[in-house]
Parts: structure tokens; sequence; C-alpha cells
């Protein structure tokens, strides 16, 4: 093992989400959820370039050819991405399945959580909450027209500043035990992974 990967990181390596890449078979109801619903602006429409979804070119791509990835601002600097898939060609994906992605939070202030609440109940839009998910932590859930499941998170004691990661933040005794029910762990190994851990 390289003797840089030794320690584990004091601070993350990266800055944020840069995007998220999601899958659509129907643009236009997602942009009208995205942006009337949610508020999140559409920023970028492009269709990928040829060569990029079958062709040798593909770096990760759906495998179709020049598919529409339309990219829209989901605040904080950050993009939430989507893939247009042609209508019958994907299945529709299942959320607990193992690699995909169970559900997306965005954390929002208290007034953004009142609109959205609002958004969603004058357009008759099913949502649960708000369920206390923390002390101090608020969630609604609900889902967009592909059946991704959404989650808008907020704390309202924070007003227009949330502090996420303090938030949710334990001590190094509050995560330990829980290490410890892992199968094959060893003690050094919860240690060197609580280490960045306040006491």
């Amino acid at each position: 093992m390289h003797e840089q990967f030794r320690c584990p990181l004091r601070s993350p390596t990266p800055r944020g989400v840069h995007h998220l890449a999601l899958c659509t078979d129907d643009m236009k109801a997602t942009i009208d959820f995205y942006v009337d619903v949610l508020g999140m602006p559409l920023v970028h429409a492009m269709k990928v370039p040829p060569g990029l979804g079958t062709g040798s070119g593909n770096r990760g791509n759906p495998p179709y050819e020049q598919v529409r990835h339309y990219f829209f601002d989901m605040g904080n600097d950050s993009l939430l991405a989507f893939f247009e898939i042609p209508k019958g060609q994907e299945p529709s994906g299942n959320r607990n399945a193992i690699g995909a992605m169970q559900h997306c939070a965005f954390v929002v202030t208290a007034e953004r959580f009142r609109e959205v609440e609002a958004r969603l109940a004058s357009r008759r839009i099913d949502y649960i909450g708000p369920i206390q998910q923390l002390p101090g932590l608020l969630g609604i859930y609900f889902y967009d027209p592909n059946g991704i499941r959404l989650e808008f998170a907020c704390q309202p004691d924070d007003g227009e500043a949330p502090a996420v990661i303090p938030r949710v933040m334990q001590t190094r005794a509050e995560a330990r035990s829980e290490l410890a029910s892992l199968p094959g762990v060893t003690p050094e190994w919860i240690e060197k992974r609580l280490a960045t851990l306040p006491d």
C-alpha cells in the first residue's frame, strides 16, 4: 500500500457535488417538475456528441447516441443532470437495488422548505412529512415524474445558513459501537476510521 494512503484524510478530498447524473425518458416532464415545482433553473441543454454513446469514445455515458443531457442549478454551485434514455429501451430502476440510488436529499432553508411543501400540496403531489430525521432536522419525501425518490431536508434552527455536517457529526464514542457491529472489523480498523471525529 502506498504510504500516502495509510493515514485517513483529515478533510474530505472533494469540495462538494459537481453534479448528479440521473436518467429520464421524458425530458419535458422532468424540466417542468424540477423548474416549476422544485425551483431548480435549467442552466444547460445539450445532446451528447456523436460517438460517446456506442462509439469507442464512450466514457460511461448511456449506450445511445446523441441523447439529451440537461443540467439544473440545485444551489450552492452544484448541478443536477438528466440523461434522456429513449422510451422503452431500459427498465424502471429499483431504488433499493445494490448500486442504485435509494433517494437524493437536498438541503433547503426553512423558508424554501415551506415553499416546496406548498408547491407539492398545490399540485396534489403526494409526499410524506415533515418528519423529524435527527434532532433539529426535518424532511419531506416525494417522487419525481421518473419515480426517483427525493427528500428536502431542513434545519429550521439554522435559518438561512444550514450547517449540514455539524448537525450529523458524531463523537468517536457515539460511532464506535455501531462500527464494531460490522463483520470482520478489528479494533485498530475502527480507531483508524474514527480518527477525524471529535472526542
